[in-house]
């Protein structure tokens, strides 16, 4: 049998590599592998995996500010987890454009004024992305995501959300729910035995029950809006500036997109309701109804051209289309992630200086018994809360002095050259700031101060045009900052006349908090009474 076998060598154990001329440099690389371990071939892949990582992260970052090096793929991931506004703030100090780098993510900071209006202004290069997470708890088909015309299409079927006419409409459910909430606000302190409590939940909780009356109404139970509040929470702990780029079950994120789930589902019920009731000639008490009665004349003006009768009916201002439910819901979604955090953040700021400022807020007060003509309980039109112009120099100059939103998150869409001297690479991050503009002392002198006079009797309203960036700028600027500041308006103004409120300081009280927005480290103990006239 053996001398019958056939015997067979393998050229490259026996010849290397045959006939093939190699160079002999090339020759001891290929030797080397050959007899390398599996455990040196996989440090070795590591090592250039490192190498790469870093050669990438320095040619992005050019001749702008930011770290030398980085950690290995994470990067700053662990900061994140854990952020501190000192770290931010030193970021924006560090130069006009400056830069980190976490996971496959490449983030470029905006932090001077001109380079967030640059950001803000630039929609050929740049689109809003808010988080990586959002997409997956927002829904990716979400209008906040659109870029371009589609945008522009899609915006102005919600302008008319918003207009002077619809406000006053939303304001009888707002002012329902401050009344509610205000009660309970004493019951606390009561409960409580007196002392203080932080007061930063409540607030939370009072802004996303007023959201949701002015989204959606009655259609909603307040077990749900309860429920609501309660989970925002992990919603808003899931969108962090960096985050792990997948969903692993029983994490933040995780949690976040059940949360959103919850809601959008809720949402849809709503709208669903909406429709029935608008359909039936039902009279628009909410942003839901508002829009979807837009879609009804809409289908009616196109019916009647259709048949070629349109007498006695006026055409919509924009045409809709019928949006499903679901893409109801979606949008109304929207709203209440652009208003929770900012308007509870601004909420807890301005009671806690209220406090602290008896003199503003007895200024506050005043204007707003004299407009009520001397009926604490009178409820408010919107001519009366439009001429309280003290109360809203207040909510203007709180919104400056802490801005809820310090960061907007766009993805660059192309090599985007901010700068003669540098270009943001494709795919990268781009995060104008708004801090920095609305503290600018040649703008706003004394700029960490809070002063109302700013807006009611000088002349920051016009010096500072350019400087306001709390609802941004450009094509996706805040659609509903006029909603926003009324509301804020007419919750310190009620409360200015039925509340007595305490601030309770700590060693925290001034040190900023970020969580998606700001907030005091303490979350604002507070103590409340019935006031007493």
């Amino acid at each position: 049998m053996a001398s019958n076998a056939t015997s067979f060598t393998s050229p490259l154990a026996s010849a290397k590599l045959g006939t093939v001329a190699v160079p002999p440099q090339l020759e001891y690389v290929i030797d080397t592998i050959s007899q390398a371990s599996g455990w040196t071939i996989v440090f070795t892949l590591l090592a250039v995996l490192v190498a790469w990582d870093q050669i990438k992260y320095v040619l992005n970052k050019g001749t702008i500010a930011g770290p030398s090096w980085k950690i290995p793929f994470i990067g700053p991931f662990l900061e994140s987890l854990d952020p501190k506004f000192e770290e931010y703030y030193a970021k924006w100090l560090s130069g006009p454009l400056s830069c980190v780098s976490v996971f496959h993510k490449f983030v470029v900071i905006a932090s001077t004024r001109d380079m967030a209006r640059k950001v803000f202004n630039s929609p050929s290069y740049v689109k809003p992305c808010v988080v990586d997470v959002a997409h997956k708890l927002l829904g990716a088909d979400n209008w906040v995501f659109l870029d371009g015309p589609a945008h522009v299409e899609f915006r102005k079927g919600l302008n008319g959300l918003f207009t002077r006419r619809a406000l006053e409409i939303y304001l009888p459910g707002q002012e329902e729910v401050y009344n509610r909430y205000f009660k309970s606000f004493l019951e606390i302190t009561k409960n409580a035995g007196g002392k203080p409590v932080p007061w930063m939940p409540h607030f939370r909780e009072v802004i996303t029950a007023v959201s949701c009356r002015s989204f959606v109404g009655h259609y909603i139970s307040d077990e749900a809006v309860k429920k609501i509040a309660d989970d925002y929470y992990l919603i808003t702990a899931a969108l962090e500036l960096v985050n792990f780029p997948i969903i692993i079950p029983y994490t933040k994120t995780w949690y976040g997109k059940k949360a959103a789930d919850m809601v959008l589902a809720e949402f849809a019920k709503c709208a669903a309701k909406s429709k029935v009731r608008m359909a039936a000639g039902g009279e628009a008490t909410c942003i839901m109804d508002a829009w979807i009665k837009q879609m009804i004349d809409s289908k009616k003006w196109r019916e009647a051209v259709a048949s070629g009768n349109t007498e006695g009916l006026e055409k919509p201002t924009h045409l809709l289309r019928d949006f499903t439910d679901y893409e109801i819901s979606q949008t109304i979604f929207t709203f209440l992630f652009a208003s929770q955090d900012a308007t509870s953040s601004a909420a807890t700021w301005l009671f806690q200086i209220m406090a602290q400022r008896p003199d503003v807020l007895d200024r506050v007060r005043e204007e707003n018994l004299k407009v009520r003509n001397g009926d604490i309980h009178a409820p408010i039109n919107m001519e009366q809360l439009e001429s309280m112009t003290y109360t809203r120099a207040v909510v203007r100059e709180l919104l400056r002095y802490r801005p809820p939103v310090l960061m907007v998150p766009y993805l660059v869409k192309k090599a985007f050259p901010i700068t003669e001297d540098y270009t943001i690479p494709k795919g990268s991050m781009v995060v104008p700031t708004t801090y920095m503009a609305l503290r600018d002392p040649e703008v706003y002198p004394n700029p960490d101060y809070f002063d109302p006079e700013r807006y009611y009797s000088g002349d920051a309203e016009a010096k500072g045009a350019k400087n306001y960036l709390v609802f941004g700028v450009g094509p996706h600027y805040c659609l509903g900052q006029h909603y926003a500041q009324l509301n804020l308006a007419l919750f310190v103004g009620k409360a200015s006349l039925l509340l007595d409120w305490k601030h309770h300081p700590t060693p925290l009280s001034e040190e900023i908090k970020v969580f998606a927005t700001i907030f005091p480290k303490d979350d604002c103990p507070l103590t409340f009474e019935e006031r007493k006239w």
